[in-house]
């Protein structure tokens, strides 16, 4: 029976489940009653902005009574210029998550057929559930998403999308750039393939296949969220063939992106000298969280990403709790959601002092887990 609120809603919102992707710090913290005191959880970068981004970010701060440019000219050019494509390849939007938002509103019917991962980006799905697509789960295989098996599903299946990401969240895998090329080249020719490149700056070099703005069938999404340091401000690209990006237009909150945040960057995308630093400070704290691991006896996955999976040796439920006592202990961590993936707990890599409290109170959270078996 409808209340007298639902009543307004279309028969396909009342029908979908009321979903939270991501339980956010800031929701446990007021569960709790107190805040943690290191935040590893949320793949966000603890060594923060470039100082020009920060800079140019207090600057604008005192002009942020402006509305943002509506089409995000300059920063699209930087942008393009930097890539070496036109600035009609590129559309600027409110991180990763937005685009991924706006792409399903432009290109799902309701039934249209999505295939992703098992255990893959949640918000993705979200967007797809919303839109009223028919989603399909690929298991991974050996902690990797299965190209193989994605791609004889899009076919078996007559998939409008592919959803791809590369690194991957929440494992840390990733293909190399020359798996990726196959994959586009066999591409059935009515399936779109979306690949998430959010962590692409902290992978290996030969792990992005060339920018191809020339194929219609492939739109690559990235972010200043990252090894950027920027994930408050919101701010992440896709590129592609013009007249696909130029739909967006069609679409998007031409409002909807932060003054500071286009401001910020813009400086962000100039010095690549910090953005150098910064994943070499990432890598440094992926070492560090790997020999925290293998200290309590935990193996610690291969990372590209600015993140590293744990394998807790054991089952879901002994991840869990885990987790769960790491949380009681005031360090925010999170863990993969399906299976086999959730045997882990994931950490991002933070601060020296940040991951010094994680060497602290996980080996009390694993005695405590193991105490409760």
């Amino acid at each position: 029976m409808k209340t007298a609120s639902s009543r307004f809603l279309t028969a396909h919102a009342a029908s979908l489940p009321k979903t939270i992707p991501f339980v956010g710090p800031e929701a446990l913290q007021r569960l709790r009653g107190c805040r943690f005191r290191a935040r590893l959880g949320a793949n966000e970068s603890g060594f923060g902005p470039s100082p020009a981004a920060l800079a140019a970010m207090r600057e604008a701060v005192a002009e942020s009574w402006k509305y943002p440019d509506p089409e995000s000219y300059e920063l699209r050019e930087a942008i393009a210029a930097f890539l070496g494509v036109g600035t009609d390849n590129v559309v600027v939007g409110v991180g990763i998550d937005g685009l991924l938002g706006l792409t399903c509103a432009l290109v799902l019917d309701r039934g249209d057929t999505v295939v992703t991962s098992d255990g893959a980006y949640p918000t993705f799905n979200y967007h797809v559930t919303c839109c009223g697509g028919r989603l399909l789960k690929v298991p991974y295989r050996d902690d990797k998403e299965d190209l193989a098996a994605l791609l004889d599903t899009a076919r078996r299946e007559h998939a409008k999308v592919l959803y791809v990401s590369n690194p991957d969240n929440p494992m840390g895998s990733w293909w190399s750039a020359d798996a990726i090329t196959a994959l586009t080249s066999d591409l059935p020719p009515t399936t779109l393939l979306l690949l998430d490149e959010a962590y692409c700056d902290t992978a290996p070099p030969d792990a992005m296949p060339p920018i191809d703005v020339t194929n219609p069938q492939v739109l690559r999404y990235r972010t200043f969220s990252k090894a950027y340091g920027m994930a408050g401000a919101r701010v992440g690209y896709c590129i592609g063939d013009a007249e696909l990006i130029g739909a967006f237009e069609k679409v998007r909150n031409h409002y909807s992106m932060n003054y500071v945040g286009q401001i910020g960057a813009l400086a962000a995308l100039r010095d690549q000298e910090y953005l150098a630093h910064a994943v070499d400070l990432i890598g440094a704290a992926r070492e560090r969280i790997a020999r925290i691991a293998a200290d309590n006896g935990l193996e610690a996955l291969p990372s590209a990403t600015n993140f590293v999976a744990i394998d807790c040796g054991a089952d879901a439920a002994f991840a869990r709790r885990v987790l769960d006592e790491t949380l009681a202990r005031d360090v925010f961590i999170r863990m993969p959601g399906a299976a086999p993936l959730n045997r882990c707990i994931r950490v991002t890599a933070s601060l020296d002092a940040e991951l010094e409290l994680l060497a602290e109170v996980l080996p009390e959270a694993l005695r405590a887990a193991n105490a409760q078996a």
